[in-house]
């Protein structure tokens, strides 16, 4: 009997167990049935908002109006063609939304070229259209980017071959330029009564910002000068302007290697006149330098005369308010977090963002709304909990906060709740296909670990079921390099998609730990902005092994089975952990990483010039060393090199290269082209096709052959 009953409970643990396994197994294709929103945006009036959703590689604009913002499809494209839809914003009078189909703008080059990656013998283009609130017919206005609504709802400005181009919102006439500036112009800003346009003209070593008021006045620039003068904002009266101004370029060679700060400083003018006053000026410190987080300077003229902006200079990237005469800056973030994704109230009295921060520990790999007075340093956490919320925005009565909003399982979704606080309300459930496995992803685990230098490194860690048995392990680094993973969806596209093939990869039994390695965003300036990280040392590069070593420790993990792969930055890591560290890592996919820097980005070559680089030769050499072609000879694992050929961000031959130069020394090498897609998989089976390669490839290099 004691034998029988033995007997019967270790089959009733594994037939547990395995149907345990059996239910966290989906499809790739199941997890990615994910809808996608971006850019929300609210109307200045009412309770107007707008965004677009992905699904499936079908983008089209949605609208709520409140107070049931119930979600409503305005377009209906029905093909999977890779056409994003961007820089869409809804009429002052709420009447209109306008927006751009086409391109791919976050790209390093090339953004408003036209992408084909259906291979279309007729490509398509990169237009600006509008379409009714109410619903009705799209219109395309004309070829064009960077859409700017007149706040009287009639007129679109927009860009065109650097120039600024105009045309009726409803489409009534065709689209003509409005002025043209010698220089490429950008950056435009209409004034609050529409009868003024604002705009950058960049002019190569030093920029400009300009008044355009008519076709018989003269454009007015504002304090010309030898630098660089970006981000101009209005006075809600219209009288005058902010803007922020970095040096022009030259001055003697300096050293690539010693990290310098990066001067820039706030002025007001006048917008007849063009005198200008400078207000603030950024501490001469590397934290006081120019930020470089979402939004850059945020530079925005509130309410009550004071003039909010963005800056690093205390180690964090937080909010200060200034008045538009000068003084002292009041900062109005004062906990160690980021600020990111800040908008400005219609009526300018609050700053809205996401930060990382909240009651919890572990809000600092999460992000929740915030707000703040633009005049009083009284932040409040609006969204506090387990969740994540993003990309918040007022509406134009002031009464609702929309966001983005999701869960460790519920992928992203439009979220709306009272701006007194209250209950979130999740918009769309119904955009969640019933193939989605919601139930079935793991909940990461925060996890913490020292480099050799004492950084300490963030990690989410996505355990699959099967208890302590030992299973492979993948290591996946992120892009950017400055972007941060999160427990839970991410409010990226592109790594919401890093997510889902991170859940998978989990559901068929590996170990994935995603690191957070320094240059990333998060954790602060020194992390952010370390010493010999880059092509200039590759300090990050032991963020990654630690994190390798890390996994060895763990009992369920096989430690002669660690993997390793990640795209663009998180490729050219993945390169340098196989070149560096064959023994610790057994396999790797390399997606479009960077694997020479010298041809990506730095121009230190020889020169004509009598004024030499100090440091040219030195600096060579660390680039050189800093790239995984450096140490080919290292390089044993076997690696998969996936690239698409229309990559905007790192450039197609450096893979080509690398391909040659592992060909030559024979290492076991397995390759994926993707023709007419870009560096962000515009096409959703595309997308598909890069995760299944990659979770084939590590079954079959790092996991028994199931019976």
């Amino acid at each position: 009997m004691k034998k029988f009953t033995f007997l019967c409970l270790t089959l009733g643990i594994l037939l547990f167990q395995s149907n345990q396994l059996r239910a966290q197994t989906f499809s790739l294709e199941a997890i990615k049935s994910y809808p996608f929103p971006s850019d929300l945006t609210s109307s200045a009036e009412g309770s107007r908002i707008a965004w677009a959703l992905n699904e499936q590689g079908k983008r089209n604009v949605y609208v709520a109006q409140g107070p049931d913002f119930t979600p409503r499809k305005l377009t209906n494209y029905t093909e999977d063609d890779g056409q994003e839809i961007t820089s869409l914003s809804i009429s002052d009078d709420g009447q209109w939304v306008v927006y751009v189909r086409g391109g791919d703008h976050g790209s390093n080059w090339d953004d408003d070229v036209a992408v084909n990656t259906t291979s279309s013998p007729i490509p398509p283009k990169v237009q600006i259209w509008s379409v009714p609130f109410a619903g009705g017919e799209s219109k395309a206005i004309a070829e064009g980017d960077e859409p700017l609504l007149s706040p009287k709802s009639d007129r679109i400005a927009f860009i065109k071959g650097g120039q600024v181009w105009i045309a009726p919102t409803n489409g009534a006439t065709a689209a003509k330029a409005l002025f043209n500036a010698r220089g490429t112009n950008g950056s435009i800003e209409w004034s609050p009564d529409g009868s003024k346009l604002a705009f950058v003209c960049d002019r190569k070593d030093h920029a400009f910002v300009g008044v355009f008021t008519n076709e018989t006045t003269p454009i007015t620039w504002i304090a010309p000068s030898f630098s660089r003068d970006r981000s101009p904002r209005w006075s809600p009266d219209g009288r005058k302007i902010v803007f922020a101004r970095t040096p022009g370029a030259g001055g003697a060679p300096d050293s690539v290697l010693t990290r310098k700060h990066q001067a820039w400083s706030i002025w007001t003018a006048d917008a007849v006149s063009g005198t200008a006053t400078q207000i603030w000026q950024a501490p001469k410190t590397l934290a006081g330098s120019v930020p470089s987080t979402h939004g850059g300077f945020n530079l925005h003229w509130a309410a009550n005369d004071r003039i909010v902006y963005l800056s690093y200079q205390d180690g964090w990237p937080h909010l200060y308010s200034i008045a538009s005469a000068g003084g002292n800056p009041l900062l109005l973030t004062s906990a160690p977090f980021m600020a990111e994704h800040i908008t400005l109230s219609h009526d300018r009295k609050w700053l809205i963002f996401s930060g990382n921060t909240g009651p919890d520990k572990l809000d600092i790999d999460r992000r929740h709304v915030v707000r703040v007075p633009v005049d009083k340093a009284e932040m409040e956490v609006l969204t506090p909990g387990a969740g994540l919320e993003w990309m918040p925005v007022i509406t134009g009565d002031g009464s609702t906060v929309a966001m983005f909003s999701a869960t460790t399982q519920r992928p992203p979704l439009p979220t709306v709740m009272a701006f007194t606080k209250g209950t979130p309300k999740v918009l769309g459930q119904n955009f969640i296909p019933a193939s989605f496995p919601q139930t079935q992803l793991v909940t990461p685990k925060q996890v913490t670990f020292k480099s050799p230098d004492g950084m300490t490194v963030h990690g989410q860690l996505f355990e699959p079921a099967g208890g302590a048995a030992k299973k492979p392990a993948l290591i996946y680094v992120h892009g950017g390099p400055p972007r941060q993973m999160l427990l839970g969806w991410n409010y990226s596209d592109y790594y919401a998609n890093s997510y889902a093939l991170n859940q998978y990869l989990a559901s068929q039994g590996f170990v994935v730990l995603s690191v957070n390695y320094r240059l990333g965003i998060g954790y602060g300036y020194d992390f952010h902005q370390p010493a010999n990280g880059g092509a200039t040392g590759a300090s990050e590069y032991q963020d990654v092994r630690a994190a390798a070593i890390w996994l060895t420790e763990q009992p369920q993990v096989d430690a002669a089975k660690i993997g390793i792969y990640g795209g663009s930055y998180g490729g050219y890591l993945t390169a340098l952990a196989l070149a560096r560290d064959s023994k610790l890592f057994a396999a790797g996919v390399d997606i479009h990483g960077v694997h020479d820097w010298s041809q990506q980005r730095f121009g230190i070559g020889p020169s004509d010039r009598i004024e030499k680089i100090p440091d040219a030769d030195k600096a060579a050499k660390v680039v050189f060393e800093s790239s995984p072609i450096s140490s080919i000879s290292n390089w044993t694992s076997p690696v998969l090199i996936i690239h698409g050929d229309d990559d905007r961000n790192v450039r197609f031959n450096q893979s080509t290269d690398l391909v040659r130069r592992l060909e030559a020394k024979g290492v076991s090498m397995e390759t994926l082209v993707i023709p007419d897609d870009t560096h962000h998989w515009m096409k959703h089976t595309n997308a598909l096709k890069m995760g299944n390669a990659t979770a084939d490839y590590f079954k079959r290099k790092l996991q028994k052959p199931r019976q």
